[in-house]
């Protein structure tokens, strides 16, 4: 009989993170998957990043993780979200060959010392005085080890619908994974049920585009990993088209042959990716929805028409398309479908993502009530490599709130109840403004090589890249600009406030004035002569005057320079919210507050707060969907409230 230290059941984006991470630990691993040839697949949207998911992927990749290289290596388009925002909610995405991204993934397992892969479907974990001792696969072979990783994703008792016609998959033309449900509750394990579902593919040559809006990459595109040396490919064209009154009356007119509808499926759906006739039926004061079409390889014609997943029937499908501007003559290659799934509930797992019930056994992903790739790798990642810790002897890996999203990710799911599908969000992190992508390294990648995660090129690249960082932060604050006609000049010239005569100022604090950025200071350092005054000369070699790309200090280290000087103070003050936050479980919440009338809630936290009615702050708290801003905007609420009561008593 084979034995491993590590099993990994199922092999999509948790289970590779997983399998990764308890290779790369040195624990000898077993990743097993119902087909090889689906290794990291994408059902859904081919497509990686977007706001807080980018956070996750380059956590993950700080940590020595495999999805970031893996997009950056096989991008169709990349483009930076909210890029007119703050830096702590910038995003990058990544449109994804679909094909590409999955054979990318396989070769770098496959080359992965410590790692073997098997195709079989599991039907038992083997336990033995509540401890894992091996798994069994439906042909009867049993394989010893000595923890076991569950990442099965949408498979366990899977029901695919459309329309009212389902069948027994895990997604469409696979199949589901009948008996493992059962053998986890035999161990007193509990399921729920969810629901998620996916849109059409239409093929790209019925599409007329003339009448589609295009959405371009960006022209100098970001990446996720934070090794050097990134691929650069052609960037490929994305649309949009919107629905219409026509399509809104088709599926009104449909409902009921809906199986969400009619009462044929129990799970609960994604808040956050409804489908269309959820979108119709729930805001019915929209007279249309933005839909976009995504190409979902360079080798294949078909388009992912992204914000259209649905349910309904085939027929209907057709007629909602064909609904479409633009989309008038397009055919379907793949019909949209359902899927109903069982999954685990995850307050009955540490923060290890070990069962609480049994020793040995992890899991992760969409089996632990998440949705996405992003939220599923991040926990395989965490999963495999405490799995491997434990198998080894060595002490868990445990992420904090303060130090990660991963950690944030993981806290609320462990802990808050999960009713639907989790999905990750910067509203959720209290520590947002210091939780940035672009620092995902500075926080995690020393942690990653304490544990042995990170290997010795990352390593040296991270350590080069802190040098510099180190040098840049010491140049800002030490070089000092004096007042000069011609500092005032250029400082006007960026509508900034002049210095006044004998007045100086550091670069610091210069880039941490609103709107003052690398360029006004690249702007004043060349024209550093004798009518503009710079002490410390010498400082300034490590920057990029010229803007030479082969200059000491590139453009992504000199945004994180500018942003570190900039949200130093925010950072101070969200540091002192939190600490106020503490001791929220003493903050009674008045009876006769009205959440439906608080505007500035999130429309979510409204009717949760609404229907649950905490006692206090605290338990407001651990409600998933009340996000940290909203138990501000709840104590700001309370206070006020309080404050009229007093005056009021005091007027009387």
């Amino acid at each position: 009989m084979r034995e491993f230290d590590v099993i990994i059941v199922g092999c999509g984006h948790a289970g590779c993170e997983a399998a990764a991470a308890s290779a790369r630990l040195g624990a000898k691993t077993l990743l097993v998957g119902m087909n090889l040839d689906s290794i990291a697949w994408m059902p859904c949207n081919p497509a990686v990043g977007g706001p807080a998911k980018s956070h996750l992927v380059k956590e993950i990749d700080a940590l020595g993780g495999l999805m970031g290289q893996a997009a950056d290596a096989t991008y169709m388009q990349l483009k930076t979200l909210n890029s007119s925002r703050g830096a702590a909610v910038h995003s990058l995405r990544a449109q994804s060959d679909k094909y590409e991204y999955s054979t990318w993934m396989r070769k770098a397992l496959q080359s992965m010392p410590n790692l073997t892969m098997y195709q079989a479907m599991i039907n038992k974990v083997i336990v033995e005085k509540d401890k894992v001792v091996g798994v069994e696969t439906s042909l009867g072979e049993q394989i010893k080890a000595k923890t076991v990783v569950i990442t099965s994703g949408t498979f366990l008792q899977g029901k695919v619908f459309t329309g009212k016609n389902f069948s027994q998959a895990g997604r469409a033309s696979e199949p589901a994974a009948m008996g493992l449900t059962g053998n986890l509750q035999s161990y007193g394990l509990s399921f729920g049920r969810l629901k998620t579902g996916t849109p059409a593919r239409i093929d790209a040559r019925t599409v007329d585009f003339t009448q589609l809006d295009q959405h371009p990459g960006d022209e100098k595109p970001n990446c996720f990993s934070f090794l050097p040396n990134r691929p650069v490919l052609k960037q490929e064209l994305c649309y949009s088209t919107r629905t219409t009154e026509i399509t809104h009356q088709i599926i009104r007119d449909n409902l009921m042959e809906s199986p969400l509808y009619a009462g044929l499926i129990e799970g609960v759906g994604p808040r956050y990716c409804p489908s269309i006739e959820d979108k119709v039926v729930r805001f019915a004061e929209k007279d249309s929805h933005l839909l976009f079409l995504e190409p979902e390889g360079r080798s294949t014609n078909e388009i992912y028409l992204q914000g259209c997943s649905t349910s309904l029937p085939i027929d209907i499908q057709w007629k909602i398309v064909n609904s479409l501007p633009g989309l008038e003559k397009a055919e379907i290659v793949r019909p949209a479908y359902a899927v109903e799934y069982d999954f685990l509930r995850p307050v009955q797992f540490r923060h290890t993502l070990e069962s609480k019930h049994i020793i040995g056994l992890y899991a992760a992903g969409q089996l632990l009530g998440t949705s996405g790739y992003e939220e599923a790798a991040s926990q395989g990642f965490v999963a495999g490599a405490n799995a491997a810790l434990y198998s080894l002897g060595q002490e868990p890996l445990i992420f904090d709130r303060a130090q990660s999203y991963i950690g944030t990710l993981i806290d609320d799911l462990v802990i808050k109840e999960i009713t639907e599908p989790y999905r990750m969000m910067t509203s959720r992190s209290e520590h947002r403004l210091g939780l940035r992508q672009d620092n995902a390294d500075r926080r995690l990648t020393p942690l990653g090589r304490s544990r042995g995660l990170v290997d010795d090129y990352r390593w040296k690249v991270f350590n080069e890249k802190m040098e510099k960082f180190s040098k840049g932060i010491e140049v800002l604050h030490l070089t000092k600009i004096k007042a000069s006609p011609k500092t005032n000049e250029l400082l006007l010239e960026a509508n900034q406030s002049e210095l006044k005569d004998g007045n100086h100022i550091s670069l610091a604090e210069l880039l941490s004035r609103p709107g003052a950025d690398f360029d006004l200071i690249n702007s004043l350092i060349r024209n550093s002569g004798e009518t503009l005054q710079i002490k410390n000369k010498e400082y300034i070699s490590c920057f990029d005057v010229g803007g030479d790309s082969s200059s000491e200090m590139h453009c992504d280290l000199r945004f994180e320079l500018e942003t570190e000087i900039k949200y130093a103070g925010y950072i101070k003050r969200q540091e002192q919210q939190v600490s106020r936050l503490s001791g929220l479980d003493l903050k009674k919440i008045p009876d006769s507050i009205d959440y439906l009338s608080m505007k500035h809630l999130s429309k979510e936290a409204r009717e949760k707060l609404h229907k649950i009615r905490p006692e206090t702050l605290g338990l407001a708290t651990k409600i998933d969907g009340v996000s940290p801003a909203d138990i501000s905007v709840l104590m700001i609420s309370i206070t006020a409230q309080k404050n009229t009561k007093t005056a009021e008593a005091l007027i009387v």
